[in-house]
């Protein structure tokens, strides 16, 4: 190869190398930080963003505001809103820890807040709504079991309100959850029994229809639940124990739907949710 050949690859790969270096170099640059666009915000303008990108449903962006809020306006009152803005908007993000979490935190460090009332109301609706799908039971799923922590959970919340705060302005709407839980808890209960004695489980039938019985009181579900366990009693021959289930069923629903219809379908929904 002539000398001016070889000049002419050496120059073309130092233009090659010039030109990697100056991408890395470029490269380099454009990952470092990002500029905060809030540097310059009032606490309160980052609360007016902060609330205008939650009510668009931007709820990440929402989310990274409050909790800038938090820390800028430490110690004030705007940053316990925040804190409790950033719960709800975890909640709406579909981020129930995270807003459980949020809302255990706010309760432990300002137990005496003006909005406590609402942080415990919050924490009931997050846990309400995570437990849709227990109270979604009447699909038609074959299921023994599913926890029903979150149902609970949301039900100790509303207690604490309303017991806490009688005079809330949520606690109206909590009374009326607070009843739709029991009532879905017992009607699970018994949904559970059903499914035991439709595949011939007839003890564990009995078993779950004694916890519903047992466990609440002027439900519903309770005028299936001692037709389930007559059912399973009658089907293990112990006749005299299915002759006590039929006293206590004809004294207390003695026009039972169950006695004429049997189980032919299962029972219709028995709450309006709003």
């Amino acid at each position: 190869m002539s000398m001016q050949r070889l000049s002419a690859v050496g120059s073309r790969a130092c233009a090659v190398a010039a030109l990697t270096a100056g991408a890395l170099l470029l490269a380099g640059c454009a990952s470092g930080p990002e500029k905060d666009v809030t540097a310059g915000w009032s606490p309160n303008k980052l609360y007016a963003e902060a609330m205008g990108e939650r009510n668009a449903g931007n709820f990440d962006k929402a989310i990274a505001y409050f909790e800038k809020l938090e820390g800028r306006a430490a110690g004030t009152p705007l940053a316990q809103q925040a804190q409790l803005e950033k719960a709800y908007a975890h909640y709406k993000n579909g981020e129930q820890a995270q807003a459980i979490a949020t809302l255990d935190r706010f309760m432990r460090v300002h137990p005496a807040s003006p909005a406590l009332d609402y942080a415990l109301y919050l924490k009931g609706l997050v846990n309400f709504n995570d437990s849709l799908g227990l109270f979604g039971f009447i699909s038609q799923q074959d299921l023994s079991e599913r926890d029903q922590k979150a149902a609970k959970d949301s039900f100790e919340a509303f207690k604490e309100l309303v017991e806490r705060f009688p005079d809330s302005r949520y606690a109206p709407d909590a009374r009326q959850r607070m009843t739709y839980i029991v009532n879905a808890l017992a009607q699970y209960e018994v949904h559970v029994a059903r499914y035991y004695y439709r595949r011939g489980a007839y003890l564990a039938a009995i078993n779950r229809a004694q916890t519903a019985l047992q466990d609440y009181r002027n439900v519903p579900a309770l005028e299936e639940a001692l037709y389930l366990l007559m059912k399973s009693y009658e089907a293990l021959g112990m006749e005299e124990q299915a002759r006590d289930a039929r006293r206590v069923l004809d004294a207390n629903f003695p026009n039972s739907v169950f006695l004429t219809r049997g189980l032919q379908r299962d029972s219709g929904p028995w709450w309006k949710l709003w």
